[in-house]
């Protein structure tokens, strides 16, 4: 059984058991499972729900490591650089993403 769901402005496709690293929300600090409701798309096999846009009741349950403090996980460290010709104009920025690592529990339909 797997499920295409949509978190943030990203689309994933989970299964149970998968490890995630979805964009951090505000959520409670001692919040053990987060729920994801907006399923695009539903399969078990053989039967197949397809969401116009979203599938009605169904949700996935992520849990967290340990707690939602601990599941934050950082990306790695990117450095855009702005340039511009014959200007003696450079500029270099670091940014590093945070992300929230979730283990799928199970799909509800």
């Amino acid at each position: 059984m797997y499920a295409v769901i949509e978190h943030g402005a990203k689309q994933y496709k989970v299964a149970q058991g998968d490890r995630l690293n979805i964009d951090l929300t505000d959520i409670p600090g001692d919040a053990k499972t987060i729920e994801l409701d907006k399923v695009l798309f539903v399969s078990d096999g053989e039967n197949i729900k397809i969401g116009t846009p979203y599938v009605e009741g169904a949700k996935v349950v992520a849990s967290f490591e340990t707690t939602a403090e601990n599941a934050l996980v950082k990306a790695r460290k990117l450095y855009p650089t702005h340039f511009r010709r014959r200007k003696n104009s450079r500029r270099r920025i670091g940014h590093r993403q945070k992300y929230l690592q979730v283990t799928v529990g199970r799909i509800d339909t």
